[in-house]
């Protein structure tokens, strides 16, 4: 897939091999994986993995990159997509390098995501989990309407939005 996405202040690229460097560089950043279900990457072919894993999965993972710098911000995309008999759904994860936290960027970044799965993916419905110490993503989830499940599964809080 080659789903290009921009924001006013970010340009999304669909993630490749050749992208390996800056994931490698974002993901070494422990703050960034503390609530992911990843360790902080200690060598460039634990980024390759990651990138891999997006490549193989019929999702599409963004890296995020600044329109002023150019500068590798962070990635957000979909996976484990799946069709009910009701839906198509799919999951939405994202991530973002501390220095861009408090900026209003994932807010903006995630809007055109969500338009871009209901529209372009044809998404019934787009959930998440978040770890309940994760204040930050409940906080943004939250902001952009998505319904919370009032009980924990897995130690998770679940969330949905539906088109």
């Amino acid at each position: 897939m080659t789903y290009a996405l921009e924001t006013e202040r970010v340009k999304l690229k669909i993630l490749t091999l050749e992208d390996a460097n800056d994931v490698f560089q974002h993901f070494s950043e422990e703050a960034v994986t503390a609530f992911m279900d990843i360790e902080a990457c200690k060598t460039i072919q634990e980024a390759e993995e990651i990138i891999q894993y997006h490549i193989d999965d019929a999702g599409c993972r963004w890296g995020l990159y600044s329109k002023a710098t150019n500068e590798f911000m962070g990635t957000c995309g979909y996976h484990y997509l799946r069709k009910t008999n009701e839906a198509l759904i799919a999951e939405v994860g994202f991530d973002l390098s501390k220095r861009y936290w408090s900026k209003g960027i994932m807010y903006e970044v995630m809007k055109a995501v969500l338009e871009f799965g209901f529209k372009e993916l044809s998404l019934d419905i787009i959930d998440g989990t978040v770890e309940p110490e994760n204040n930050r993503s409940i906080q943004l989830l939250e902001k952009l309407g998505f319904t919370r499940e009032s009980e924990l599964r897995d130690n998770l809080i679940y969330f949905y939005l539906t088109k």
